[in-house]
């Protein structure tokens, strides 16, 4: 994907949540909004509904009129029903639903565990049209109603019936063919040009790196007014660590940000500094970024700056778990800035290290792997752990190792036993961000600058947000098959996502493996164990029937936010069959993202194309899209278009050039200095620039002016770049 393309997709998912808040009238105490399956008043604007009595010449045309208005409002069609007389000639047509009808049972295939989501819900909605005396075809019969949700602007596109391609496209494919080239080549040559002809354009308005990683904020910023950015520069003048994150990123942490993780291991750019990617995961756990860092030095002070400049970008909203590598300067800024946070270590490079530091015992002993495993993930009580990992001591001859007695100081931060309160959404390392980073090779050269490397960055969160589009538009579209039909679990599909659904799914199916017996009874609190299967270890469950509230020894639901089975086969024994609430976790239902969220400012992230570069791209792209489609028919529509163009293109340049003079009039120029830092101080980073200090002080104001922003201060002992004053300040 062009990385001219990611402001288009950046605010995609917004729309969505945008249009079922507005369909939204009351919202359950699960955090689902009512959804609306007929189209609103809003969707019917500039659509011609059809109506009984209208006619259309052929059946091609009374298609397409559907198709259109199925997909203004949001829906797929298919031709359903057709009846011809003898001679062929088509009498009566109907066009449905793709949703229409239900799924046939295949005997043959009622014990197959697997299978396909289902699409089809027994829609009703239809238009019927009949062949009249005078060769038309009449709309006869039409049904608006739907049983199912209508698809959000950003995925109506996705229709099946919107995918098909136009008589100039196919021609330009043919043409690509007869040249021996593959339509795959195609597609890459022509990005690899835009992006040769866009790295040329970036690389002569270079005026040393500086000028330039301050012209790109400016130019985000202007496309997206809740861009954050910092900077931070040393006692030269010169640019030493910079963090950055877009209005998606913050309204992504506004929903997701109880959770991440952050991994400093990979230097990823021809600064030689490090490339820190803050990522978390979403509903259909999916890796979301929230913001990205590139760091000279891993000093105390310099995690500290970039976890408050963080902190600040994120209206100063905490997570409850923070994963990182082992890293004791990390550890400590953590501390420091992110007091009411739980600090994790990543246990992935736990387990590479005792590899290393541990090989001969791994090599000697095939079941030392095993007792190791358990002193990780295994283990409620404390008291029991300690014992064990003692044992494992003595048993492999360990009790002097010096690797394993500096892990064990930092036990509370690794060992599941001290974390089983934490919640971590089934995260138990840094491989997210790990993984971001091999991504990020993939897409990044290491002689890119930071405005080149930049571009590339954004080319990987378009990708990331358009796979979080397409499992938002597959969840909207389909249903995962029940295993079993139980009130449960029908229940839970309706609010689950498909990712988290099986993982319900296979905990409540264990109960029938399950035993159960009560140890203690009072008037508020009844006590049981459960075993699951032929283990050893009880669970411990105290069930509240008053509130409903079901707590296991386990800790499953507060550290990834489902029940376990122990749970649920004491629900289960209260005749319990639909899923309390207070156990939904709104993060994981199909909803998680209604809800509106504020920036730094304290202004609400809308996504309204009127405030969107991205959106008002998208929409012209599609309105000169369907232009030229038709103009390339015939020369004389083809001359007439592209005289059009000339002119239109002519006009908007002259309309830019006036709109930015209006703007710099409306500007007042302060002149001042920079005061500099006295921390981080080096020779190396980026090319220092002298026009920092006049400059940045105009374009603060320009964005005053632009946007009524107000000076946040700083933390005394740095200077940085503020996205929301674009200021050298103390």
């Amino acid at each position: 994907m062009d990385s001219s393309q990611s402001s288009v997709l950046e605010n995609e998912l917004s729309v969505v949540i945008v249009d079922q808040q507005e369909k939204a009238q009351v919202e359950p105490t699960h955090g689902s909004p009512s959804r609306s399956n007929t189209p609103s008043r809003h969707d019917k604007q500039n659509v011609e509904v059809p109506k009984v009595g209208i006619k259309f010449d052929c059946d091609d045309s009374a298609y397409e009129f559907y198709k259109e208005y199925a997909q203004r409002i949001g829906f797929s069609v298919r031709k359903q029903f057709v009846k011809r007389a003898k001679t062929g000639q088509l009498k009566r047509r109907t066009f449905c639903c793709s949703k229409e009808g239900e799924r046939s049972v295949d005997k043959r295939r009622e014990q197959v565990s697997f299978r396909r989501p289902v699409s089809r819900v027994g829609c009703l909605a239809q238009m019927t049209c009949q062949l009249q005396k005078d060769g038309m075809l009449e709309v006869v019969s039409f049904h608006e109603q739907h049983n199912h949700e209508l698809a959000s602007s950003p995925i109506k596109h996705m229709s099946r019936s919107k995918r098909e391609i136009a008589p100039a496209q196919k021609a330009i494919a043919n043409d690509v063919e007869r040249l021996g080239i593959s339509i795959t080549q195609a597609i890459d040559s022509l990005v690899d040009y835009k992006n040769s002809v866009h790295n040329e354009r970036e690389t002569a308005l270079k005026k040393g790196d500086g000028c330039t990683v301050m012209e790109y904020f400016r130019k985000m910023q202007l496309e997206d007014p809740s861009f954050f950015y910092s900077i931070q520069v040393d006692d030269d003048n010169q640019i030493m660590n910079i963090f950055w994150a877009d209005a998606r990123s913050l309204v992504d942490y506004g929903h997701f940000g109880d959770v991440i993780c952050f991994d400093t291991t990979s230097r990823t750019n021809t600064y030689d500094r490090h490339f820190a990617p803050f990522v978390g995961v979403n509903h259909h756990k999916q890796t979301i970024i929230f913001g990205a860092t590139l760091l000279y030095s891993e000093t105390i002070e310099s995690y500290k700056w970039l976890f408050e400049t963080f902190l600040s970008a994120m209206s100063c909203k905490q997570p409850r778990t923070i994963l990182t590598d082992q890293s004791t300067t990390m550890a400590k800024a953590i501390a420091k800035v992110f007091p009411e946070s739980n600090h994790r270590l990543c246990v992935w490079h736990i387990y590479q290290e005792a590899t290393m530091h541990l090989s001969h015992v791994f090599d000697s002993f095939q079941e030392f792997a095993n007792d190791f495993s358990d002193c990780v993930y295994g283990y409620e009580d404390e008291d029991e752990w300690l014992v064990a990992w003692d044992n494992m001591l003595e048993k492999y001859a360990l009790v002097d190792n010096k690797w394993l007695g500096g892990i064990f100081d930092v036990k509370e931060k690794w060992a599941m036993v001290y974390g089983r309160h934490m919640f971590t959404a089934d995260m138990k390392s840094t491989q997210r961000s790990e993984s971001m980073n091999n991504v990020l090779k993939k897409y990044l050269n290491v002689k890119l600058d930071f405005v080149h490397f930049s571009g590339q960055y954004s080319r990987v969160l378009a990708d990331k947000r358009h796979q979080e589009l397409q499992a938002e538009f597959k969840m909207r579209r389909t249903k995962p098959v029940l295993r079993v039909d139980l009130e449960m679990l029908g229940h839970a599909v309706e609010f689950y996502t498909p990712e988290i659904f099986p993982m319900f799914q296979d905990e409540y199916l264990k109960m029938g493996d399950c035993k159960i017996y009560r140890v203690s009874k009072s008037d508020t609190i009844k006590e049981y164990k459960v075993t699951y299967r032929e283990r050893k270890q009880e669970h411990l469950v105290k069930y509240e029937a008053s509130t409903t509230i079901v707590e296991c020894s386990c800790m499953k639901f507060n550290f990834i936010g489902i029940l376990c089975v122990h749970a649920l086969k004491v629900l289960d024994k209260k005749n319990i069959r639909r899923l309390p609430a207070h156990y939904i976790l709104k993060r994981w239902t199909k909803d998680a993202k209604v809800g509106s969220i504020e920036d730094y400012r304290g202004i609400y992230i809308k996504g309204n194309t009127q405030e969107s570069i991205g959106k008002r791209y998208s929409h012209l792209s599609h309105k000169f899209r369907e232009i030229s489609t038709l103009a390339a028919e015939s020369e004389m529509m083809y001359e007439h278009a592209k005289r059009c163009f000339e002119n239109l293109l002519k006009d908007l340049q002259e309309m830019r050039k006036k709109c930015y003079s209006d703007c710099m009039e409306g500007c007042v120029k302060v002149h001042g200095e920079a005061i500099h830092a006295d921390v981080l101080q080096s020779n190396s980073g980026f090319d220092s620039h002298k026009d920092i200090t006049s400059q940045d002080y105009v374009v603060g104001h320009y964005f005053q002016y632009l946007y009524g922003l107000n000076q946040v201060s700083s933390p005394p002992d740095i200077i940085q770049e503020e996205h929301h004053i674009g200021n050298n300040s103390k």
